[in-house]
């Protein structure tokens, strides 16, 4: 049985995410990956294949050794689905926002 994975799976675990920003700064072979993880080597494979099915990682071969670079195109696809959500907070917060000042200068609009 193949299991479909999302961005969103992928990001869920927060070893996966700390994998990305370390491969956002540089490409790396998994090996230099691994070594900034307690778990092991294994373990780092298994979510830098789970990273590399959700297209967050590309692998390009130099000779014998395989480096994961970060997929910026990818991560617009989650920029895209919470864009909504941040208009609606952002709207929120400063109606707030407004509201707070309103009421620290006692200046509150009076009720019809």
């Amino acid at each position: 049985m193949e299991i479909r994975r999302d961005v969103f799976q992928a990001i869920a675990d927060p070893t996966r995410r700390a994998i990305l920003g370390l491969v956002v700064l540089q490409a790396m072979t998994p090996g230099a990956i691994a070594e900034n993880f307690n778990s092991s080597r294994q373990t780092i494979s298994k979510h830098i294949q789970i990273l590399n099915e959700c297209e967050l990682l590309n692998q390009t071969q130099s000779g014998r050794e395989i480096y994961y670079h970060f997929n910026p195109k990818k991560m617009k696809e989650i920029a895209d689905w919470l864009e909504p959500y941040r208009k609606m907070w952002e709207g929120r917060l400063t109606a707030m926002e407004d509201l707070l000042n309103e009421m620290r200068t006692g200046k509150t609009k009076s009720k019809k």
